[in-house]
């Protein structure tokens, strides 16, 4: 098995950006989720606006770039103003919805046949076979130095329907889900130890007795305290 692509989101629930190389630290991905869109009542996500998307992201030296404009412009703002919010920056762990690594395999993906970037991976392992992933909770991934803990499958939610590119929605992409898989693709995960992963780094899959110091974020009910 091997890494076969990774990807980080700068800002929560608008499109990721590629990685050749990834920096894996206790608070995930660096990088990772660092802006977040605030409305009136506390965070917006994809799963009420799905135009959010579709707005590219990407790491500039000084931070996150939205559609390449600073996080913190005018012309970034402008972007997501018309989806209810402003943009903010938070860096505490409630801005992960679960846990902060998201982890998909290439044998699941290809059975449940959507763009993996509906699933919104951190890192995609090839050379799995279907169904294979069934089976990693309580195992961890190692690359190279790199532990990554898996705790549990993912359950999947409406953002899977968006296409990243248009922002079209495909409601049967949802329905395949719940109906050939129980509703849940790739696996919330945590870091155990860190270090710097690369695009085509040999994996390995081995038990663990580790289990996540927290679980929960925004979405699944921890408080917004920002």
């Amino acid at each position: 098995m091997h890494v076969e692509a990774l990807w980080r989101y700068p800002v929560k629930s608008l499109a990721g950006e590629p990685l050749q190389e990834a920096e894996f630290t206790d608070n995930g991905v660096a990088g990772d989720r660092l802006v977040h869109v605030q409305g009136p009542r506390g965070v917006l996500t994809g799963r009420t606006r799905y135009g959010l998307l579709t707005i590219p992201s990407t790491t500039g030296p000084d931070g996150p770039l939205v559609d390449g404009h600073p996080w913190d412009s005018w012309e970034a703002h402008a972007l997501v103003l018309p989806h209810g919010g402003r943009l903010t920056r938070y860096t505490g762990p409630e801005r992960f919805d679960v846990l902060n690594v998201l982890v998909a395999t290439d044998g699941q993906v290809a059975a449940a046949g959507i763009d993996v970037r509906r699933l919104r991976p951190n890192i995609l392992i090839g050379g799995v076979e279907p169904g294979e992933e069934e089976t990693w909770p309580g195992h961890a991934l190692v690359v190279g130095d790199v532990v990554i803990g898996m705790f549990k499958q993912r359950s999947r939610c409406v953002v899977t329907t968006i296409d990243p590119d248009t922002g079209a929605q495909d409601l049967d992409v949802h329905r395949r889900i719940r109906h050939e898989f129980g509703g849940v693709l790739c696996l919330d995960s945590w870091v155990i130890q860190p270090g710097t992963v690369s695009v085509g780094d040999a994996v390995e899959v081995v038990p663990t007795d580790e289990v996540p110091a927290r679980v929960g974020g925004w979405i699944v009910g921890r408080p917004y305290a920002v």
